[in-house]
């Protein structure tokens, strides 16, 4: 009988505090799903910016790379149209010369049939048959043996400049994408700068100024005394400490990391190459031990940065958009090894 009880129900005031509690719960729920994500702080926006601009100057120094092959290919793809121009016009008048003696001989009393058939529209599979030359006078056979190499080389141009183009094509192709790499990661970077207060970003560029006034005081403590060519460029860099790095430039007032190792050398009277990943062929490799104020400083295993070693530990370098040209310590970045530039 008793497995047949009715169950006993809940009081009231169960119910009441079950409805409430579970109510509760669907509002604290709601409340953190809707919470807005915590805002990063000063040093985390720091840090990631600071990440973000070696992303771009990774691209950056593949635009320039890119856009270096680009001028070298525009440059032979002219000076070969160029060649493919004249070498026509000088296959234009060879073939005039046969034509006068095609002319002399027909009034001499009748072309020959080889000549004839060389003067046709499409003489070429013609040309190489041995026998065709045999029937022709010496004069005749000299005239027409250059024609067939003036259009063997324009034939070999025209190839070269065809490839050439492929070659310039994707070049650009590759161009707008680093392009666009380097400056979605600047605005990216930018944008995380903007998200600061006014005061945060004060109190950013306060830091940089300090960290800067320290690092120049270690230079001037190790007592450097740069000489020849390496410690000139060296000089030249020093004048130019606080310009902005802008990617892509390489001075007088602005520049990227490699554009500022170009310039300085220039100013030194050394001709160096355009972007890092060519300047570590633009002397002899040197270990850290060995390095010398001047010497070129490479960075990353990626070889994407580069400096001039200023002495005491420290690197002159384009930093980023953020420090500009400024001194730092070689430790603060992942040294791979140094390159004593020739000449």
């Amino acid at each position: 009988m008793a497995s047949h009880r009715r169950p006993k129900q809940p009081t009231r005031m169960r119910t009441t505090v079950l409805g409430v509690t579970a109510a509760a719960a669907v509002v604290l729920s709601g409340q953190a799903a809707n919470a807005a994500p915590a805002k990063p702080s000063k040093g985390e926006v720091k840090a990631k910016v600071d990440a973000l601009y070696e992303e771009a100057e990774q691209a950056t120094e593949k635009f320039n790379g890119a856009k270096q092959r680009q001028d070298k290919l525009e440059t032979e793809i002219g000076q070969l149209q160029d060649q493919v121009a004249r070498g026509q016009q000088d296959l234009n008048a060879l073939r005039g010369t046969l034509g006068s003696m095609a002319s002399a001989q027909y009034r001499s009393g009748g072309i020959d049939q080889s000549l004839a058939l060389f003067l046709s529209a499409d003489p070429d599979s013609y040309l190489d048959k041995a026998s065709t030359l045999e029937q022709l006078s010496g004069q005749q056979v000299e005239a027409v043996q250059k024609i067939q190499a003036k259009q063997r080389t324009l034939a070999q141009q025209r190839q070269e400049a065809a490839g050439k183009l492929t070659d310039l094509d994707a070049t650009r192709k590759e161009l707008g994408e680093k392009k666009k790499v380097s400056s979605d990661k600047l605005a990216e970077a930018q944008a995380l700068l903007n998200s600061l207060t006014a005061q945060e970003r004060s109190q950013i560029k306060d830091e940089d100024s300090r960290a800067s006034r320290s690092e120049s005081e270690r230079v001037n403590l190790g007592n450097v005394k740069p000489s020849g060519r390496a410690g000139a460029a060296l000089a030249a860099a020093q004048t130019k400490l606080g310009s902005a790095y802008i990617s892509g430039h390489t001075g007088p007032n602005s520049f990227d990391c490699s554009g500022l190792t170009q310039w300085a050398y220039k100013q030194a009277n050394v001709s160096i190459s355009r972007v890092t990943f060519t300047q570590i062929n633009d002397g002899t490799r040197i270990g850290r031990s060995q390095l010398q104020p001047g010497d070129l400083v490479f960075f990353y295993g990626d070889l994407h940065h580069v400096g001039l070693y200023a002495g005491n530990n420290m690197v002159l370098h384009a930093s980023n958009p953020r420090s500009g040209v400024k001194y730092e310590s070689i430790n603060n970045m992942p040294f791979q090894f140094g390159v004593r530039v020739g000449g």
